[in-house]
């Protein structure tokens, strides 16, 4: 069963339509030059697969002896100092001035002073200070403006009140290359305001399995789409080069990211391996930089994945070989957040590797100068060689030199009447009609009469939060509240202003009740519109182990079952990052809306749901899926040239009014449907806790204790605490620590039993990353609980006091080891809990049951 666009749109394959592509197939019998053939020899790559481009701008010899002039008064020091990026909550405008650092940047959730609240004048003033710090000369040093760069991935979205466009892969449904350069005009002038020169933008990954936590940063699984937004979004964000407004003062610097091939890593985790082959590398990863290259843009971040084994910020290779001299790229390459140290031999505060293969400037948001030091002294010992480090310079000064920044020419900086105004939040609202996907609409349920009753249901429909995603106000997207959001709309108060408006009533009950006198006419609802969908999540913390919908809870099926049930016909507006196995939601829906995360203007979904007061069509539905939509759960990775395509729904669906519904409504409801009968990884605490588990503090006699921020205290006197800490990648671990005043626990929790008797059958383990800080003298147990009348306690202590202290060290233990223990893993509440009666001070990560990992447990029993 698998249906494509209704209109006959046939699917775009690179092969077809990549203008890379039709240059690869110009330039297949190329010869790599003479100077970098060895080179490329030895690193195993074949260059004649990526296209040979000439640089976008052409060589400005004014340019060039500004920069020269510059770089003849630096010393080494100043030099070393424009190769470091710290993050404003590490730095000062005076450390800019001692240190002469090149950058900074605000990463998500980090506003100047520590202050959310911050107004964007706030922003500018602290802007203001930086620039002033970074062109004080009275040391005799140089005066090199500093450039700040911010992740505005979908509008200015770290400062309150900003215009909130969708997400990208909202954008992608809307297949308009022309409204991705305006909303890339419109978020530049309102970063611009701040004073803020440099945007973390586009991110142009072609996606490949959709279990990946960053799909929504994704335009497209289509490369073509990802080309042309790309394109559109950096001369947006830019200007159209070799025009008088090309990086003038209302635009930003944009940066591509992230070099290369971040969307198709191994079963989709953030930060892992792409295995592909180089061709398929160039031909669709690479896709994104045919579009963004060409048109200019003058940043590219670096990776955190790796190719092959080799990690992108160390590899030669691809950075310098291919990006600087093939591409012709001549802008300078960023890293990620401290995304050198995962390159072999090096650490946070040093790696002369990365320097030496490509990257130019270290994002190093707080060990900045320990990295500083080392560095200088590298360039000192001619570790670093000195051509290298003059080369990074030179490109980083380039930019600056292109972006006007010496001239401070920034005539919106400090504006009023310009973040969130209303021209700008026209954009988003056009954005999101344009975004909206019609993937069922049985008997022509929509579009729908303003003039009816109207109940309005699920946990998304009045929550900005839940609409906007991740990277909005806070990195995750989690702790904000609608204060937050001054100036938008959510989807159901646009619903609401177009019904009432109309003649029509909208009631809003998130858990779908309503009573007789509900409506003013004691009618029941003629219709329920049921928002729902993902919580809101960033990069690795949104990575998945199954694309199934609420793959445990299913409450937001309950609630379409029971509007169902009472013979009300259901409206789901479904919120997501990425396309999910949702069968038995749909099955349980008459007409089914992916919305995917459309930011702050809400009400743009009323305007397609409803037609105006006398019935007429005041939107049409346009858009079409960027991503194939799976049938069966196994299908995370899902591309219209794999052998065994067979979707739901083909990359390019979409219905519009008027047009037959061919989904059923018995669609395959077997979620335990996995390719090849494997099972997948159960993910108990992975980053955070998964749904359906909640990490809670316990103790006898107290009320437990929920986990749900960067650190929790059970009563008064602390004797249990937690708080997020990074093992390899942001808070992706956390720290626990007893007191040891009485005996107490840290447990994962399920609100319902959780039926996991295949994961026994299937020879599974409970595996887990764990570092001891302080080695235990009192009993410590790990316990899986099944109820109240079911737990199973395994001692823990010696198995503690024999691992290394303040080491990371894998642990994993039979799940056989627990049943023996009396547990029922049919009906599972707590799957793993750390229970201690003394002071104990460790850390834990990574938290699953591991199918068939059992007979190679360092904890084994007999059953």
């Amino acid at each position: 069963m698998s249906f494509s666009r209704q209109m006959g749109t046939g699917l775009l394959l690179c092969s077809a339509i990549l203008a890379g592509c039709g240059e690869r197939a110009a330039t297949s019998d190329a010869k790599p030059d003479a100077s970098g053939a060895a080179q490329v020899e030895a690193a195993g790559g074949d260059i004649s697969v990526w296209p040979k481009l000439e640089p976008a701008l052409p060589k400005d010899p004014a340019v060039e002896a500004r920069i020269d002039e510059l770089m003849a008064q630096m010393s080494l020091e100043e030099k070393v100092g424009q190769l470091i990026q710290p993050e404003i909550k590490y730095v000062t405008p005076e450390d800019v001035k001692k240190y002469h650092l090149g950058s900074i940047l605000n990463g998500g959730g980090s506003y100047p002073h520590n202050n959310k609240l911050a107004s964007p004048q706030e922003w500018h003033a602290l802007s203001e200070a930086f620039y002033e710090a970074s062109m004080d000369t009275s040391d005799g040093g140089t005066a090199i403006p500093i450039i700040w760069g911010s992740d505005a991935v979908h509008g200015h979205n770290n400062v309150m009140g900003a215009t909130l466009f969708p997400h990208n892969i909202g954008l992608g449904a809307a297949r308009d290359p022309d409204l991705i350069r305006r909303i890339g005009e419109a978020t530049a002038r309102e970063v611009a305001v701040t004073g803020i020169d440099w945007t973390f933008s586009p991110t142009v990954a072609v996606v490949r399995d959709d279990r990946w936590g960053r799909t929504y940063e994704s335009y497209s699984e289509d490369p073509a789409v990802v080309k042309a937004y790309a394109e559109a979004m950096v001369k947006g964000t830019q200007g159209e080069k070799g025009s008088e407004n090309f990086l003038g003062g209302e635009k930003l610097v944009a940066t591509a990211k992230h070099w290369i091939g971040d969307g198709g890593t191994q079963r989709g985790i953030d930060r892992g391996d792409n295995q592909v082959p180089e061709k398929e590398l160039a031909e669709v990863h690479a896709a994104g930089y045919y579009g963004a290259l060409p048109a200019g843009v003058q940043a590219v971040m670096a990776s955190f994945n790796s190719w092959n084994g080799d990690r992108l910020h160390g590899h030669k290779y691809l950075l310098t070989d291919v990006l600087k001299e093939r591409l012709g790229f001549d802008g300078f390459v960023v890293g990620d957040w401290n995304g050198h140290k995962f390159v072999p031999g090096c650490t946070v505060d040093s790696c002369a590797a990365a320097i030496n293969a490509g990257l130019d400037m270290f994002m190093v948001p707080s060990d900045w100068k320990e990295l500083y030091k080392n560095t200088l002294a590298q360039a000192q010992s001619g570790e670093i060689r000195a051509e290298r480090l003059d080369d990074a310079v030179r490109r980083i000064l380039r930019v600056k030199v292109r972006a006007g920044l010496f001239e401070h020419d920034r005539p919106l900086a400090g504006k009023k009447d310009i973040v969130g105004n209303d021209e700008h939040r026209a954009l988003a609202r056009e954005a999101v009609r344009k975004s909206l996907v019609l993937l069922k609409n049985n008997d022509q349920l929509l579009p729908l009469k303003p003039t009816q009753n109207i109940l309005v249901a699920g946990d998304g429909a009045d929550n900005l939060a839940k609409q906007s995603g991740g990277w909005t106000i806070t990195w995750q997207g989690t702790g904000t509240t609608r204060e937050d959001f001054p100036g938008a709309t959510s989807i159901f108060e646009g619903i609401e202003e177009a019904v009432k408006g109309a003649g029509g009533e909208a009631v809003l009950s998130e858990q779908g009740e309503f009573a007789a006198d509900s409506f003013a006419n004691g009618e029941k609802p003629d219709v329920a519109i049921v928002v729902f969908g993902e919580n809101p999540y960033a990069e690795w913390h949104g990575d998945l182990s199954s694309l199934e919908y609420q793959v445990a809870t299913k409450a937001d099926l309950a609630l379409l079952k029971k509007l169902k049930s009472q013979g009300i016909p259901v409206v789901s507006v479904f919120l997501s990052g990425r396309v999910l196995w949702v069968n038995k939601e749909m099955n349980a829906s008459d007409a089914f809306v992916a919305a995917w995360l459309p930011g702050s203007e809400g009400a743009g979904v009323a305007d397609v749901l409803f037609t105006d007061a006398e019935g007429n069509v005041r939107h049409e539905f346009t858009g079409t899926l960027p991503f194939s939509w799976p049938e069966q759960v196994h299908q995370a990775v899902l591309n219209p040239y794999h052998q065994d395509y067979e979707p739901l729904f083909e990359l390019g669906y979409g219905l519009q009014y008027g047009e037959e519904s061919l989904v059923s409504n018995e669609l395959t409801e077997d979620g335990q449907t996995y390719a090849d009968g494997a099972l997948e990884d159960a993910w108990m605490l992975v980053s955070r806790p998964r749904s359906p588990w909640q990490l809670q503090i316990t103790e006898a006699g107290q009320a437990p204790v929920t986990v749900a921020g960067n650190r929790a205290a059970s009563g008064d006197d602390e004797n249990i605490t937690v708080a997020s800490i990074d093992m390899e990648s942001q808070e992706d671990a956390r720290r626990i620590q007893w007191k040891g005043l009485r005996p107490g626990s840290v447990m994962l929790a399920a609100e319902q039993p959780q039926d996991l008797s295949r994961y026994l059958k299937e020879g599974a383990a409970l595996t887990l990353d764990i570092r001891v800080d302080s080695k235990p003298e009192q009993p410590v147990n790990a316990v899986i609980a099944c109820g109240e009348d079911c737990t199973a306690e395994l001692p823990l202590q010696n198995a503690l006091q024999a691992l290394q202290p303040g080491e990371w060290q894998k642990l994993s233990i039979d799940l056989q080891c627990f049943v023996d223990k009396g547990a029922d893993f049919s009906r599972v509440s707590n799957a793993m809990a750390l229970r201690s009666e003394g002071a104990l001070d460790l850390a834990v990560a990574n938290i699953k049951y591991v199918p068939k990992a059992a007979e190679d447990a360092e904890i084994r029993c007999q059953g």
